[in-house]
């Protein structure tokens, strides 16, 4: 049986880095935000339903992302018309990764809003990368083109840090050196591995 694991985190908390090092020890990873972003990029599977949908936000480059943002911000209709189109696409893409990695002991799904979706009920455990609030300002407000109010906004739409790692069965901490996360995703592969098989 393949063993799945949710991986989630706030912004800024390391969940790309981890990701990638889960990769680097051959489990197969699910990224749910590269799947949205090929599905509404150039000549994306997505890019009919949401033009008719949302005229005039889209183009050869794929959806005008702050276009649509903007149309969906303060209107919850439009953000649940938008998620109708798009959640769907995802999940079936997600199924066909599963599918395809049947056999693997371990499958990854990157997940940012885990939770707040709803998606851990899919998975059989849950990890969340954490740091704490200090480290994860710094690494979000060096970003190209943050501030400080959209930082405020992003952390508005998600759980409280604090509330994932309490409904989490395992918490990978990056506010540390590479080499003592990447040991924290070895050790947890190595307990998913000696799980499935024993």
């Amino acid at each position: 049986m393949t063993h799945i694991l949710g991986l989630t985190g706030s912004i800024g908390m390391g969940k790309s880095t981890v990701a990638q090092m889960f990769r680097d020890l051959d489990v197969p990873v699910f990224d749910a935000d590269a799947t949205v972003h090929a599905l509404q990029g150039p000549n994306g599977a997505l890019l009919p339903a949401i033009e008719a949908a949302f005229p005039g936000t889209t183009g050869p480059n794929g959806v005008d992302r702050p276009r649509v943002r903007d149309r969906i911000f303060s209107d919850p209709d439009a953000r649940r018309r938008l998620e109708s189109i798009v959640h769907p696409a995802v999940a079936m893409q997600r199924q066909r990764f599963l599918d395809a990695h049947a056999d693997a002991p371990l499958v990854v799904l990157d997940v940012p809003l885990l939770f707040e979706t709803g998606g851990e009920s899919r998975c059989d455990s849950v990890a969340v990368v954490s740091a704490g609030p200090d480290a994860q300002r710094a690494r979000v407000l060096a970003r190209p083109g943050m501030t400080e109010s959209a930082f405020a906004a992003i952390l508005a739409t998600q759980l409280p840090d604090a509330e994932k790692r309490a409904r989490a069965q395992h918490v990978i901490h990056t506010d540390t050196t590479l080499a003592a996360t990447r040991a924290q995703v070895a050790a947890l592969v190595a307990c998913m591995g000696a799980r499935e098989g024993g």
